[in-house]
């Protein structure tokens, strides 16, 4: 029998559950643990900031002067904030409620990627500035659209864990322990709410996601298409920073979503911090909405450095 000449042909790769995983599955693991490191990092700023949002100010204001020089009370930012958790908590203080917020990070991040294999984005022309409008803007619906739909997913899988997070959060306020193992938050959660319980809030998060995704990719479009001349040297540069400009611009706007979501997600449920006197108990997002609108208050915490007290008690200083 005739041998073929030449090198041989290279072994099949491996296969079987002895192989090793593949370059995919080797970026994603590194995705989730790159995900859960930042997630790690940025827990205490989104702690402090969980506090702040339920009305939670436990240090008195400072006398201070804006930029006009005239005196105002000034709330503690961020560094004394969580100076006084450490004093009362330890350093370890600082991250409580990590542990299900991590894994909801990672089931959000998971199921992103999961979606996105089952449900890819079919291939559309490339279009340029210069390219028909109508063309360009049915390309930029039909991503934000399928970019919504993962979102969306991705935000119910999560959001349970989210709740959990929350609730183990704010148990700073009032120093209870009901919450604190994942498998005992969530038999106290189906005892006292049921199901349902696990996704109290999601509503408004949602909208913000959604409203979110539309405004930053629309205005983006519209900036790179109507504001941005292809005759500048610099064009394709400023392109690739506008939706990064848009998506921080239109964050601020719908911080609010985040605010009620949050809110709702820890009121009413056993704790001191979503019960009287931090917040009345809320029938329904909506509620919490008018509420914090009809007090000034819906974009509370959304800045942690220079936050001014209520403008009655500025008014003692001026």
């Amino acid at each position: 029998m005739a041998v073929a000449s030449g090198s041989p042909a290279a072994p099949p790769p491996a296969a079987g559950p002895g192989a090793g995983p593949g370059p995919a599955e080797g970026a994603d693991a590194l995705f989730v643990a790159l995900s859960a490191g930042f997630t790690s990092l940025s827990h205490p700023l989104l702690y402090v900031k969980l506090l702040v949002q339920v009305g939670y100010e436990p240090l008195p204001p400072t006398v201070g002067r804006n930029l006009l020089g005239r005196k105002v009370l000034y709330l503690p930012g961020f560094f004394t904030y969580a100076r006084h958790i450490v004093k009362v908590d330890g350093k370890r203080g600082l991250f409580r409620g990590l542990t299900p917020r991590i894994i909801s990070s990672t089931l959000s991040t998971v199921t992103r990627g999961r979606v996105k294999k089952a449900f890819p984005l079919e291939d559309m022309e490339h279009v340029s500035n210069k390219d028909d409008m109508k063309t360009s803007l049915k390309k930029v619906v039909k991503e934000t659209s399928h970019e919504m739909m993962i979102q969306c997913v991705s935000r119910v899988i999560s959001h349970p864990l989210h709740v959990i997070s929350m609730r183990c959060m704010v148990q700073f306020v009032g120093r209870e322990v009901k919450y604190r193992g994942i498998l005992s938050s969530i038999r106290t959660i189906l005892k006292e709410e049921g199901f349902w319980g696990f996704f109290i809030g999601l509503i408004p998060h949602i909208l913000g996601d959604v409203v979110f995704l539309w405004c930053c990719n629309l205005l983006a479009h519209f900036i790179n298409t109507y504001a941005v001349d292809d005759n500048f040297n610099q064009a394709s540069v400023i392109r690739s920073y506008t939706k990064f400009v848009m998506g921080i611009a239109v964050s601020m706007l719908t911080y609010p979503f985040l605010l009620v979501g949050d809110l709702m997600a820890v009121n009413n449920c056993g704790l001191c911090a979503g019960l009287p006197p931090y917040a009345p108990v809320f029938s329904s997002w909506i509620h919490c909405w008018r509420h914090l609108c009809a007090q000034g208050q819906l974009f509370r915490g959304s800045s942690l450095l220079f936050r001014r007290a209520s403008t009655s008690a500025t008014f003692l200083y001026d």
